[in-house]
């Protein structure tokens, strides 16, 4: 069966949110524009490294092109209903200098380890690839570093997260902490 892409070019709303409560929560990449919307779960680790990679990516492009822009904050909850389209098991990252957009693009939990990023094959996994421009790349960012760190606080010793009535810390030789 082909795959399917769910593209965007410059979408009316790209970000990354939550559903649960920290300690409990599942992550989202979620496009919208025109009437439809696509969500795609994926880890907290991918969503930081995501964010991570493309302030880097932005940072560099800002540099040497001199491009400006500003972000604008979203800080609205996810498009409801949440209907995850698949479960995300690699991302690529690219900056289209002819069209001056980054092209992000989370490929579907696949078992075939050989599967391109940002390719236009016709097998393979899913994917939700998304074009934005400066401004909305910049905001994304900003938007999915907050999602990350708005979760459970680390522990001081071990860091790992700490629940409301604390943890069991490897540093503290099992004692609750």
């Amino acid at each position: 069966m082909p795959r399917q892409v769910f593209f965007f070019d410059r979408p009316g709303r790209f970000v990354a949110g939550t559903v649960g409560e920290p300690g409990d929560r599942t992550f989202f990449l979620q496009a919208s524009d025109g009437g439809r919307t696509v969500s795609v779960a994926l880890e907290k680790a991918q969503v930081r490294l995501l964010a991570e990679r493309l302030g880097e990516l932005l940072a560099t492009v800002r540099r040497t092109t001199g491009a400006a822009a500003e972000p604008v904050e979203d800080t609205a909850a996810l498009e409801a209903p949440v209907e995850e389209e698949f479960r995300v098991g690699s991302m690529g990252l690219a900056w289209d200098a002819e069209d001056e957009v980054c092209v992000i693009e989370a490929l579907a939990l696949s078992e075939d380890e050989d599967v391109e990023p940002l390719s236009d094959d016709e097998d393979g996994p899913d994917a939700l690839r998304v074009r934005l421009d400066l401004g909305p790349a910049l905001a994304f960012v900003t938007r999915a570093l907050r999602v990350v760190a708005a979760g459970r606080p680390p522990c001081p010793l071990c860091g790992l997260p700490l629940d409301p009535g604390g943890h069991v810390c490897p540093r503290q030789n099992g004692h609750r902490r």
